[in-house]
């Protein structure tokens, strides 16, 4: 199946619009797993374990493995959610932003060496730095576009020419991701619950495209609002849907700082997944 394919099977499965994101920091992992970096696969695991029934994706941050020289336990932990859960496409949150040969390591790194569904790319080189993605055909790739903190204003709102009327750069790249970028029909973008005004701005710019939207929970977004502006519904056979990912990742992860983590992380889980599908109408 193609990444959007896969998307839509896991809404529909598992009645979800909440990607957990896999951020894990030692310092702050509870109980026997804190401060232990040998520990980030089994932490992790068991947040996946404790959660695949209620969500529509996982999204690994790349950097958090890396830090602590745990990219082994980052391509055990894909081994791992495509065992026990197959249904559920995995993000992988890398931030690549190269071009040329560069980019085509890092592509075959995210879909090759980790197995990805999809990757995050900051589109700041153009197309150069998106094009080695897309000889991947079913796999999805989200480009930055209205990032959720504060210094995003330095480039994504300012407008490309300085004039009233002229599109703002984010709307820029909302439009190049809907077309003519979008060759392989997998492209999404990435926009900030912290911006619910700006996300309905791209979700007109940018119809049919899924929309990843980390910023839900302990960054402050909200969530009715994030899914009223972004999310379509779409006809029965899938025409005119319209997704979004809405991510969650500190407040599920360390709900709690003891031996009932996984247990904690699923009941935030399974609430941040009710109050989404409130919004959606579900």
């Amino acid at each position: 199946m193609t990444f959007l394919e896969q998307l839509r099977q896991a809404e529909r499965q598992n009645n979800s619009l909440l990607c957990v994101g896999l951020d894990p920091e030692p310092t702050k992992m509870p109980g026997t797993f804190k401060n232990d970096p040998g520990k980030i696969f089994d932490f992790c695991a068991a947040i996946v374990d404790a959660t695949a029934d209620l969500v529509m994706a996982f999204k690994p941050q790349i950097a958090y493995f890396a830090a602590h020289r745990a990219e082994a336990q980052l391509e055990q932990l894909m081994a791992h959610m495509r065992r026990v859960a197959p249904q559920v496409p995995v993000i992988l949150d890398a931030k690549r932003g190269d071009i040329g040969s560069t980019a085509e390591q890092y592509a075959k790194e995210a879909f090759e060496r980790y197995g990805a569904d999809a990757v995050t790319l900051s589109p700041f080189m153009g197309f150069d730095s998106v094009q080695p993605y897309l000889k991947y055909p079913d796999k999805g790739a989200f480009l930055l576009c209205r990032t959720s903190n504060p210094g995003g204003d330095d480039f994504q709102n300012q407008r490309l020419q300085s004039v009233s009327g002229e599109p703002r750069l984010y709307e820029h790249i909302a439009q190049l991701a809907q077309s003519p970028w979008n060759l392989n029909g997998q492209l999404g973008l990435v926009v900030g619950a912290t911006y619910p005004a700006e996300i309905e701005r791209v979700r007109t710019l940018a119809p049919s495209v899924p929309l990843l939207i980390p910023g839900v929970g302990a960054q402050g977004g909200d969530a009715l609002a994030t899914v009223k502006a972004g999310y379509r519904a779409g006809q029965a056979d899938g025409a005119g849907w319209a997704p979004v990912i809405v991510n969650s990742s500190r407040a599920v992860l360390y709900a709690s700082a003891g031996d009932d983590f996984a247990a904690a992380a699923r009941q935030e889980a399974w609430r941040t997944r009710e109050v989404l599908n409130q919004a959606r109408g579900a």
